[in-house]
């Protein structure tokens, strides 16, 4: 009972230690693999530059994975899609570029499709021919980052030589284009770097590159102008042909020089604005501060006359034309052509010495304002000074203006009120020596030609029956009085030969013995006698029918 009552002993907890788990060397490598692929692609991501879109009009030879981003012939950034944009209008093409380039992915920053282009300065992106199409990339200046761009059209002719860029303005870009060359005094020292049409519209902006250190003789006086194709003139001298180049004879380009009316001034920065001008005469030329403008009207036609025509003052020119056009009189309802010049007083001031300047007053000073229309007032009244077109070159029929005296001139009148003021012309040589033709076949049209031709056709007639009863006149002589005629020589020439033997003879007949003289003598007297009868017959014949000339001897006359 004892053993019942007492309390039973509680067990005790025993702790056991939780076995641990090893892991299986199966497990190792694939958990090392994950680790470096986990460390590679955080490394690639940190390494990754931006992604960005450029948009182009065409993507020529652009593949996605296989295209590269080129700056200064390195590898910057690879095509990675190319599609096309929700218009359809442009192409997106999208493009990793490298950690290293991200800075240079700012809001200027330009880029193009870089393909082989041949010009006659060389030949540019051969190396596409075997790695094939690229995108071609300039950086830019703005301090602003973005991630889409829009493409060049055209390629950027990038150069990294020292230099600097100029702006050109013309009015149209005529054979220029991309890698056109630039000549200073006929050396290549740059090229054309871009093209695009202003703002207005109204014209061509072009940009140069000088390369150094031709960059200087860029200054605040030069001139540019097309030097494109060739120039040809024929003047006095002969034939005059100029050129650049073959290359730009063929494929244009760009020229610059100081004019030697100007010093030669200071070089301007870059991107300074310059004109283009149409030609190399035209940029050379020097400007007259003091020019004056004048109309001319003439009644004649001015085919040939063109602006920048010269004007000559007994053949040196004093000026040009700038405009030829039209202009309708009111007072007679009739068009007439115009052509308005401008001479260039300092030009014929630089033509006298000083000396004669002073005696004829006709300097520039002298010449200015009143003075000078008071000038111009007595040179047209009172000695005849005129404007008159005449041709410079027979085989172009280009026309140019010359101002002369000609005092025989129609008197006129200076009108200084008009402006511009109005100068008198004369006829040109050949509208005179037209007028004249003209005037002559006027006369001859007025001339009665058809009774003038009746009356020679009634004269020649007459003539011809004339020259018929001529004919017939000389035949009947022929045929009645020549015979007689020459039977009255025979006997003359028989009386000279026996009057020829008389005289062979003379001694022995009149002291031979036997002369024969007497008898001989008789005979020749008797022959003498018979030819004078003869004559004489003739004769007293001719003067009783001296018509027996022209008719002959006819049947009735004794």
């Amino acid at each position: 009972m004892t053993d019942e009552t007492k309390p039973k002993e509680i067990p005790q907890a025993t702790i056991l230690r939780k076995k641990r788990m090893r892991i299986s060397v199966v497990w190792i490598i694939p958990i090392l693999a994950a680790v470096v692929a986990i460390g590679i692609a955080a490394q690639r991501f940190i390494s990754q530059g931006p992604t960005i879109t450029i948009a182009f009009r065409a993507a020529a030879g652009i593949e996605a994975g296989k295209t590269f981003i080129k700056y200064k012939d390195v590898k910057i950034g690879q095509v990675i899609a190319v599609e096309l944009s929700e218009d359809y209008e442009r192409v997106l093409v999208k493009a990793k570029i490298a950690k290293h380039a991200s800075r240079l992915m700012v809001e200027d920053a330009k880029f193009w499709i870089v393909e082989p282009h041949v010009t006659l300065s060389g030949v540019t992106g051969l190396d596409t021919l075997v790695s094939g199409n690229y995108i071609g990339f300039e950086a830019g200046k703005s301090d602003e980052d973005a991630r889409s761009f829009t493409g060049l059209d055209t390629p950027l002719a990038v150069t990294h030589e020292k230099g600097r860029e100029y702006v050109l303005k013309a009015r149209s870009l005529g054979s220029l284009g991309v890698d056109s060359p630039v000549y200073y005094r006929q050396m290549n020292v740059g090229r054309v770097k871009a093209y695009n049409l202003a703002a207005d519209g109204k014209s061509v902006e072009i940009t140069v590159f000088v390369q150094s250190p031709y960059d200087k003789y860029v200054t605040d006086t030069t001139s540019f102008w097309n030097a494109s194709g060739i120039h040809v003139s024929i003047g006095a001298a002969g034939v005059d042909v100029h050129t650049e180049s073959l290359a730009a004879l063929i494929g244009g380009g760009v020229a610059f020089d100081v004019p030697e009316f100007q010093s030669a001034g200071t070089p301007v920065a870059a991107n300074t604005a310059f004109t283009l001008y149409r030609d190399r005469a035209l940029a050379m030329k020097q400007p007259d501060p003091d020019e004056r403008r004048y109309a001319l009207y003439f009644n004649e036609s001015v085919r040939g006359l063109s602006v920048g025509a010269p004007v000559t003052l007994f053949g040196l020119q004093v000026g040009e034309v700038t405009a030829v056009g039209l202009t309708f009189d009111q007072a007679k309802a009739v068009f007439r052509p115009r052509a308005m010049i401008t001479l260039f007083p300092d030009r014929i001031d630089g033509m006298l010495s000083p000396k004669e300047r002073a005696a004829s007053g006709a300097s520039a000073e002298a010449l200015r304002g009143k003075a000078r229309v008071q000038a111009l007032r007595r040179a047209i009244e009172e000695r005849g000074l005129r404007a008159q077109l005449r041709t410079g070159n027979l085989i172009s029929g280009e026309l140019y203006v010359a101002l002369e005296y000609f005092p025989d001139a129609p008197k006129a009148k200076l009108d200084s009120s008009r402006d511009p003021i109005e100068l008198p012309v004369v006829a040109g040589g050949f509208a005179a020596i037209e007028a004249r033709l003209g005037s002559i076949l006027t006369k001859i049209d007025n001339l009665p030609l058809d009774a003038i031709g009746a009356d020679l056709k009634n004269t020649l007639a007459s003539a011809n029956q004339t020259l018929k009863d001529a004919a017939s006149l000389l035949k009947r002589l022929d045929e009645k009085l020549v015979p007689e005629g020459t039977k009255t020589l025979e006997e003359l020439r028989r009386a000279i030969a026996s009057a020829d033997r008389v005289l062979t003879h003379a001694d022995s007949t009149f002291v031979g013995k036997d002369a024969a003289l007497p008898q001989d003598l008789r005979d020749t007297l008797q022959e003498v006698s018979r030819a004078a009868r003869s004559v004489r017959v003739l004769v007293d014949y001719l003067e009783r029918h001296p018509e027996a000339l022209v008719r002959g001897k006819t049947e009735g006359n004794p």
